[in-house]
């Protein structure tokens, strides 16, 4: 896996995670689901901490500065 998001990319993805995270445990989430907010907390806090997003891979989208090298 490449590294496809910069940094401000990956705080905010780890930070939104991370409240979503909070607030679906906490339940403040209940009409919509607490579940559905926790994994999508989940889904952040793991692209965020790993740098990498499928999805911008998919539509070929980087938003990392730094040029990638093929190892």
């Amino acid at each position: 896996m490449r590294v496809n998001e910069g940094t401000t990319d990956r705080v905010i993805r780890v930070v939104l995670g991370i409240v979503l995270i909070v607030l679906a445990v906490a339940g403040w989430l209940k009409p919509a689901g607490p579940w559905v907010f926790g994994i999508l907390g989940a889904v952040s806090l793991l692209t965020g901490l790993t740098g990498f997003c499928a999805l911008y891979r998919l539509f070929g989208i980087s938003t990392c500065p730094v040029p990638q090298q093929k190892k």
